[in-house]
């Protein structure tokens, strides 16, 4: 071809720089009050998560990079490849951008050639090959205008061998060739059994290492490989942390405190966490399914950014005087806002509550602080509970923070029989395991006090922490009290008179009451006995049903603006529907494509502009179990041109078949139609 440049124009080199993506927000929703509250609070959280995934996964690949290190000091080869097996657990949706960020890690801090090979890019043997050739050389070389490309029949070992030997030849530490295969169960057994084979008679010349990511067991590569392909390779086994060990980090550390004002329903917080356990495993999935319940509470009202993590408190001032008169008119119209506007004793008070907005302004610090202090002390009452009842035999409320938050978000906990059969099992401990449980959770009421002053000494603003240091202080006595306790008996008689127990006038159910009475009240206890008794009754009393009652309307005002319950729409938007979602795009394209050409004045009616395979689908709605084909393409054709209807049947225009066929084709392959084996003229229909 010839190829001209007018005005000495010369041809650009290289490849364009991509263009930034432009936000779909515009600008004026950039600017709102809810979209920056909510922005600055996402920002925040994630950031955390991202720290704290970083330092959970620094170990494992600590280790690995030390593999790979020490597999580079032998320059011969020893007749084995050496092996690294990643056990990752069970959650594929996050497994490849886990080894991209880990081939990211090793390609930066080893001196290594890294190859990541999924199993979709290595369909047969031949498809590995020119992608570990293909990745080895191109990604070392770079796209540059001026590198001469291998053609794809060109990649082979032999072309590896060479340009790694003429690459390298001057080099004194020569790089290893790294392949990873993130998705090992997916991996077609004889292509890895052949490709492992291969690489090993390579081995002399091209130092390679393989790292499986294996989602399952240790045992599948003992399956998969028989014994004369592991004899080639040398396996060392690296433990990855579980997806839901690292779901409870994500959850005790960032999302689950009282620094993360934001809080779900206990509903809303089960559907989340029954889509991790029972679909995917997935911690991303999870976060990101968080993030949207984030965003459509603060989409949902403006007033929902007065839940925003405050550093300073002038920082809650500001949001307060953003406010418009319609929004604090939102706020009284909040169901928790009527019972503190009863409990007020000042009419006056109330009046100017209720129609001055410059006094609700005033108000609104002390009740939105009044929220934070609840969630401070509700989180520390859990995080004790949790203590307390996490390594009970068979758990009766469950050992995660997860678990618990689920139920005391939701109903009063200490109402429920889980409960009641927890605070027995801890009444039967020793006296030694009861002061252990006691320096728990005095280390857990610790922690929150630290962190509280530690926010002070930054300059942000602090929670209230003489309960905190109220409940420690009864612990400490009570504790004190326990360790001077021994195990003497002490037998009390409350039976102040000498009345007798028998008298002449007295009836068979006065006796059996007064029998009774002798026997509970004469009964012998210990004096460890007696202070566990007052233990239990102070968690019960001055902790758990003070502290871990459940937010409602009733006793938190505006806790409404911290807590997000709509688990429907959640729902509706996480958990998907297919085969409803696929039926409504096929009987009303417009719902989707947003077109003016495919308004449908009725659900049910038949358009010419519809796409083919919307036609063909209603029509084949009309039909019964069995459908002719001719018959449907009469009426396919009869939508698509009603010009010709009165001509012979037989007189098919090729391209209104053509279009009918490919219609009828990828009906068969979205599952509503299947051939029939008795009438071969005929489609049977599987949906009805």
């Amino acid at each position: 071809g010839v190829f001209v440049f007018k005005n000495g124009a010369a041809r650009a080199r290289g490849r364009k720089k991509a263009q930034p993506c432009n936000s779909l927000l515009d600008e004026s929703t950039t600017k709102q009050l809810w979209f920056r509250v909510y922005k600055k609070h996402w920002d925040r959280s994630r950031e955390m998560i991202l720290k704290m995934q970083t330092s959970s996964y620094g170990k494992i690949i600590e280790d690995l990079l030390k593999f790979i290190d020490n597999s580079q000091q032998s320059d011969t080869y020893e007749g084995f490849l050496p092996t690294a097996a990643l056990l990752t657990g069970i959650n594929q949706t996050d497994h490849l951008s886990q080894f991209v960020k880990l081939a990211e890690d090793i390609r930066n801090n080893t001196h290594s050639i890294v190859v990541l090979l999924p199993s979709r890019d290595a369909s047969n043997l031949k498809q590995a090959v020119e992608t570990i050739v293909g990745k080895c050389i191109h990604g070392q070389t770079g796209d540059s205008a001026d590198e001469k490309r291998l053609r794809k029949n060109q990649l082979n070992l032999d072309v590896l061998q060479a340009w790694y030997t003429e690459t390298h030849i001057s080099c004194s530490a020569k790089p290893t060739i790294t392949i990873i295969i993130p998705d090992f169960e997916l991996f077609s057994p004889a292509v890895l059994q052949d490709l492992i084979l291969i690489l090993d008679s390579y081995a002399t010349s091209l130092p390679f290492v393989l790292l499986f990511g294996v989602a399952t067991a240790i045992s599948t590569i003992h399956n998969v490989l028989p014994y004369h392909v592991t004899s080639k390779i040398k396996l060392s086994i690296f433990q990855s942390e579980p997806s839901a060990v690292n779901l409870n980090k994500v959850l005790e550390e960032v999302l689950l405190t009282p620094f993360c004002p934001f809080h779900l329903s206990g509903k809303a917080f089960q559907l989340l966490l029954d889509v991790f356990l029972f679909y995917d495993f997935s911690v991303n999935g999870f976060i990101q399914g968080f993030k949207f319940a984030f965003l459509d509470h603060y989409f949902q009202q403006s007033i929902n950014a007065l839940s925003a993590i405050i550093e300073h408190e002038d920082d809650l001032n500001e949001i307060i005087e953003e406010l418009s008169p319609p929004e604090l008119e939102q706020i009284r119209q909040l169901p928790s806002f009527r019972p503190y506007i009863e409990s007020l004793q000042n009419p006056q008070d109330v009046i100017d509550l209720l129609t001055n907005d410059d006094c609700l302004r005033r108000s609104l610090s002390r009740m939105i602080m009044r929220v934070h202090n609840y969630w401070f002390t509700f989180h520390c009452a859990l995080q004790i509970l949790q203590t307390l009842v996490s390594d009970l035999p068979k758990a009766p409320l469950g050992r995660q923070l997860r678990e618990l938050y689920c139920r005391c978000v939701t109903t009063d906990v200490t109402e429920l029989p889980e409960f009641k059969e927890c605070m027995q099992l801890l009444s039967f401990l020793s006296k030694e395991e009861m002061l252990l449980k006691i320096k728990e959770v005095l280390d857990v009421v610790l922690c929150y006090v630290e962190r509280n002053d530690q926010l002070n000494i930054e300059g942000c603003v602090v929670y209230e922490v003489l309960p905190l240091e109220e409940m420690a202080n009864g612990l400490v006595l009570l504790s004190e009290e326990l360790a001077t306790a021994n195990h003497e008996q002490i037998i009390e008689d409350t039976l102040q008179d000498n009345t007798p127990l028998l008298s002449n006038q007295m009836g068979r159910q006065e006796l059996r009451e007064r029998l009774l009475t002798a026997a509970k009240h004469g009964k012998s206890e210990s004096a460890v006995t007696r202070a566990v008794g007052k233990i239990m009754d102070y968690f019960l009393k001055d902790i758990f049903q003070r502290y871990l009652r459940p937010a409602n309307n009733r006793t938190v005002p505006l806790i409404e603006l911290f807590l997000y319950n709509d688990s429907t729409f959640i729902r509706r938007h996480i958990v998907g529907a297919p085969r409803a979602a696929v039926h409504t795009a096929l009987n009303n394209p417009q719902y989707y494509t947003q077109c003016d050409c495919c308004i449908l004045d009725e659900t049910s009616s038949i358009m010419a502009s519809l796409p083919d395979l919307s036609i063909a689908y209603k029509l084949h709605l009309e039909c019964g179990r069995l459908i002719n084909l001719f018959d449907w393409l009469q009426a396919f054709r009869t939508v698509i041109d009603d010009s010709n209807v009165d001509s012979a049947e037989h007189q098919v225009d090729p391209i209104i078949q053509a279009r009918f066929t490919r219609a009828v084709a990828e009906l068969q392959f979205l599952g509503y139609i299947k051939t029939s084996k008795t009438k071969t003229d005929h489609v049977m229909r599987l949906t009805w």
